[in-house]
């Protein structure tokens, strides 16, 4: 054990072997791209806040009108982020009139859940 010059001990652990888990099997090329436009899509704070509103609706779908008023932005933009977000496959999109209605598409999630983080669906790695 050394003693840095900040005087907390500093235990050595150069002894001990390495025993890593198996790594698993790679996601498919065609798979990772998909994911990762799933998960681009969901990286922005206004497209979060779109999902967020969604969810916390009590129908479990808003219209366009509803959340520009909620994210005081104007229908072009909010509608922008729809279409990536409807894009990307993670909500669904209903037409009633003039309005459209969207919805999360939970099995979307799911399976994003489920691909991109197998762990946090099936337990701990090792």
């Amino acid at each position: 054990m050394s003693i840095p010059l900040a005087g907390i001990p500093i235990e050595d652990v150069s002894k001990d072997l390495c025993a890593p888990c198996s790594p698993g099997t790679l996601i498919d090329r065609d798979e990772v791209e998909a994911l990762t436009a799933q998960l681009k899509a969901m990286a922005d704070q206004t497209r979060l806040q779109i999902i967020h509103l969604i969810d916390q609706s009590p129908a479990g779908e808003l219209c366009v009108c509803d959340l520009t008023e909620s994210l005081d932005l104007a229908q072009p933009t909010v509608s922008r982020h729809l279409k990536i977000l409807a894009t990307a496959g993670l909500l669904q999109r209903e037409q009633r009139g003039t309005w459209a209605w969207f919805s999360i598409r939970w099995d979307a999630l799911q399976r994003l859940r489920g691909r991109a983080f197998p762990q946090a669906v099936e337990g701990s790695p090792c």
